[in-house]
C-alpha cells in the first residue's frame, strides 16, 4: 500500500476512547505519512469546506463531492482521488463509515476499511500497512 484515504465526518473526526487534543486517525496519518505513504481526505461535503488549518500540511490531497461533481459511492470520485496521489486504486486503503462508501472504494479496486471503532480500524489499518500508527 502507498496510500491512505479517509474520510472526514465520522472517521477523522472519531476520537473514540483518546482523550487527547488530536483524534486517533489523524495521528495515524501522520505516522502513515512518516512511513513514506501519500494521505488525502475524501468527503462528500460541498465545495466550500476544507480540512482544519492545522491539518493542511498532513493530507497530499483533499477532495469534496463539492468540488468533484461527483459523491462517494461513484466511481469517478474515488479514481480522482487516486489520480490527485498520482497513485494506482489499488495501492491505496480507503477508511470510511458508511459500508455502502467502502463497497464503492473497492469496486475500483482500493482496499477498504469500514470504519465502525477506532481501535478496530487501527488494528486493521496496522495489519495491512504492516507498521505501527498509534503515536
Amino acid at each position: 500500500m502507498r496510500g491512505l484515504v479517509l474520510d472526514f465526518g465520522g472517521v477523522l473526526t472519531d476520537h473514540g476512547d483518546a482523550a487527547g487534543d488530536e483524534p486517533p486517525l489523524v495521528t495515524a496519518a501522520r505516522q502513515a505519512r512518516r512511513h513514506g505513504l501519500r494521505t488525502a481526505i475524501l468527503s462528500n461535503a460541498d465545495g466550500l469546506w476544507a480540512p482544519p488549518e492545522r491539518w493542511r500540511d498532513l493530507f497530499d490531497a483533499v477532495v469534496t463531492s463539492g468540488e468533484a461533481g461527483c459523491a462517494k459511492p461513484d466511481r469517478r470520485i474515488y479514481l480522482l482521488v487516486a489520480e490527485r496521489l498520482g497513485l494506482d486504486p489499488g495501492s491505496c486503503v480507503f477508511v470510511d463509515d458508511l459500508a455502502v462508501n467502502v463497497r464503492g472504494a473497492a469496486a475500483v479496486g482500493m482496499v477498504g476499511v469500514h470504519h465502525r471503532s477506532v481501535h478496530a480500524t487501527l488494528e486493521e489499518l496496522e495489519v495491512l500497512l504492516e507498521f505501527p500508527l498509534r503515536g
